[in-house]
């Protein structure tokens, strides 16, 4: 086991302080409906939901139901905001009404067409209904023997964007750029995050939507947006940059400390765990990784939002990677009509050539395995969390790889049929970091798997890129936001608590994770009971605890095996024990189902003040924290943060804790 420290940080009061400016809620308030508008979209809205109760399990019915939740939500959470969006409420109901009767008699035109369309899928997050625009071109049908670049555009913000809102605005404008002979991908992200956290999990589940309804070619998908949706870009196109032939950010932000104009001395600065997280979005940390594709950087040259690609340029430049860029001539924040040709005619031509998704040289880094693969490598395991790893993979020739690494404890090689360029005919060699390795040759199809793992500081082959026993892996290596990337189920208590003086805090932060991840991600979560979790709930879905042993009847089954421990005198960890007025959050390997999470008392981690700018939508706390609750929650934090920090690779606490 390696012996690694990992922080345990005890809150100062003068770094909790929960101060920020009067705070607009976000979405702001809808206006008052009149009783009769409310009635008649009441009415129309129960007969397309008639409409669809007939039509369940058809595959395309999310292709309806995005018309009858846009105006669902907007009823019931009041997110009516101009008085125009009533007559857009009924338009989308006619709409839903005319599909709806369209699937009875087993049609589907829209599945077909040209031009601007709406389509939806069910999301594995919390099985709501979520839209996406698409433009279609005319050149395109399903039934030439060809597949059609794809180009996804990212918005900006708009604290409005509504559901009918970004329904009525993709089914009656094609957006800012349609390249011809492409497929462009509109991303409502669930509304107004920048792509973070769920709102990066849509656009992975509409892409892959869009994938299976369209031929799209894979190695011609570009990742475009302007402003919040420019941020989006660079996050997008710096995480995953070896899926994409181009990344084409305008203006957003792309770090956290120079955009927010952070002074980190002050003594309100962040906490120093959350400096760390932000290495999890700052796309300037993930420079590198933009020398496996093409990007073309834009903003105006009188736009302050320019600060963005200055910042990447930099950081790519310590890399000696020289970023393309295109300026708007006397523009603010906008696109510069001619800029929009240049910007054009640079990515047709990188689209035409297309992604190479097996090249000779690859270099990666990471912070973290939930960002773990480029082109045909991937990082299996990290020696430290949250500290860069750093990855250079080259073919040699015919029969050597070369790689060098640092802060990496497993990687991956992995070529497809036909991607491996090694001989068929003799065993491969692999250089790593000074040591020299014999590896089976590809296989006669040319695909090649080979897994290597790092055991006192000397490399092996390994048979499997996992190992036995509780380890950091992709998709298991927290911090606790990631939980509700995937499958969540709420489970509210029944019973009694074991400590009575955080009962009524435990209920208000459920309260309010429920009503929040409705505002700001534009779902509803799945919510039950502790007496009614089933075995195949368990099995699929990450589970999100709240009270405590005594109040939780799952967390009950759980309490023994986790690292933080309820007592009699309060809550212990390591050997710190802090009474009873305290709560525990952490996020562990469910030790029911260890293949999935559970996350104890906390939602998606950043609260209100940050709901105004969408650089501070970074982690709040770590892998475990300890809030004393006699202090009210507030905009920041959800009480005094009186210890936090992450676990090891291993999931335990680190020798200092």
């Amino acid at each position: 086991m390696r012996t690694v420290c990992y922080m345990i940080v005890l809150a100062a009061s003068a770094s909790f302080a929960q101060t920020a400016p009067a705070l607009r809620p976000i979405p702001p308030p809808g206006i008052a409906l009149s009783p009769t508008d409310r009635a008649e979209l009441g009415r129309r809205l129960q007969s397309l939901q008639s409409a669809t109760a007939a039509l369940a399990g058809n595959p395309l019915l999310p292709d309806v139901l995005i018309y009858q939740e846009a105006v669902r939500y907007a009823l019931e959470n009041n997110e009516f905001f101009k008085a125009d969006e009533i007559l857009k409420a009924h338009n989308l109901l006619s709409h839903g009404m005319e599909r709806a009767q369209l699937l009875s008699e087993g049609k589907a035109p829209w599945t077909t067409a040209t031009g601007l369309v709406v389509r939806g899928y069910v999301s594995k997050i919390d099985r709501s209904i979520q839209p996406y625009g698409l433009v279609i071109p005319a050149s395109y049908s399903a039934n030439l023997p060809h597949r059609w670049r794809l180009d996804a555009w990212f918005h900006g913000r708009g604290e409005t964007l509504s559901e009918v809102n970004f329904l009525t605005e993709r089914e009656s404008r094609p957006g800012e750029f349609t390249p011809p002979h492409a497929i462009v991908l509109h991303l409502y992200g669930r509304y107004c995050n920048a792509s973070r956290f769920a709102g990066e999990i849509d656009f992975e589940e509409a892409l892959a939507a869009t994938r299976r309804q369209y031929a799209i070619d894979d190695n011609r998908i570009l990742v475009r947006g302007f402003s919040m949706g420019g941020a989006s870009a660079w996050d997008i196109g710096t995480h995953h940059a070896g899926r994409w032939a181009a990344v084409a950010p305008g203006a957003g932000f792309s770090e956290t400390i120079a955009f927010l104009k952070l002074d980190l001395t002050k003594p309100d600065a962040p906490f120093p765990w959350e400096q760390k997280l932000w290495r999890m979005y700052d796309a300037t940390e993930y420079a590198l990784n933009l020398s496996n594709t093409s990007t073309v950087a834009y903003n105006g040259d009188q736009d302050g939002q320019k600060q963005a690609a200055d910042a990447m340029e930099a950081a790519m430049a310590k890399h000696g990677i020289a970023l393309t860029r295109v300026t708007g001539p006397q523009t603010g924040h906008r696109y510069h009509p001619q800029s929009k040709i240049e910007i054009n005619e640079k990515l047709d031509a990188i689209a035409a050539i297309g992604r190479d998704p097996y090249p000779r040289q690859i270099l990666f880094t990471t912070f973290t395995l939930a960002y773990n693969r480029m082109k045909w490598l991937i990082v299996d395991s990290l020696e430290q969390h949250w500290e860069r790893a750093r990855i250079e993979a080259s073919i040699e020739d015919n029969q050597s790889v070369k790689i060098t690494t640092s802060n990496t404890a497993a990687l991956s090689l992995d070529f497809g049929p036909g991607g491996a360029p090694l001989s068929l005919n003799s065993k491969a060699t692999i250089s790593i970091d000074n040591q020299t390795l014999s590896a089976p040759a590809p296989q006669s199809d040319r695909s090649w798997r080979i897994h290597l793992r790092k055991a006192g500081g000397r490399w092996a082959l390994a048979a499997s890129p996992t190992q036995p026993g509780l380890h950091k892996t992709h998709s298991l290596q927290g911090p606790i936001d990631h939980a509700f990337m995937d499958s969540f189920l709420i489970v509210k208590p029944s019973g009694t608590p074991s400590h009575a003086d955080t009962a009524k805090w435990v209920e208000g932060e459920q309260v309010r994770a429920i009503r929040e991840w409705r505002k700001q991600f534009r779902g509803e979560p799945q919510v039950t009971d502790d007496f009614n979790v089933t075995e195949a709930q368990i099995a699929s879905s990450n589970l999100i605890l709240w009270g405590d042993p005594g109040s939780n009847k799952i967390l009950a089954r759980i309490a023994a095996q986790l690292p933080i421990q309820w007592t009699s005198e309060g809550i212990q960890i390591g050997a710190q024990i802090y009474p009873k007025s305290h709560a525990a959050i952490l996020i562990y390997p469910n030790p029911l189902n260890p293949s999935k999470y559970v996350v104890i008392n906390s939602g998606f981690t950043f609260r209100e003040y940050d709901f105004l700018n969408n650089a501070r939508q970074t982690p709040k706390l770590p892998d475990w924290a300890i809030i004393d609750t006699s202090v009210p929650a507030g905009p920041r934090y959800p009480g005094k943060v009186a210890a936090a920090g992450f676990f090891n690779e291993e999931w335990q606490l680190g020798a200092n804790q």
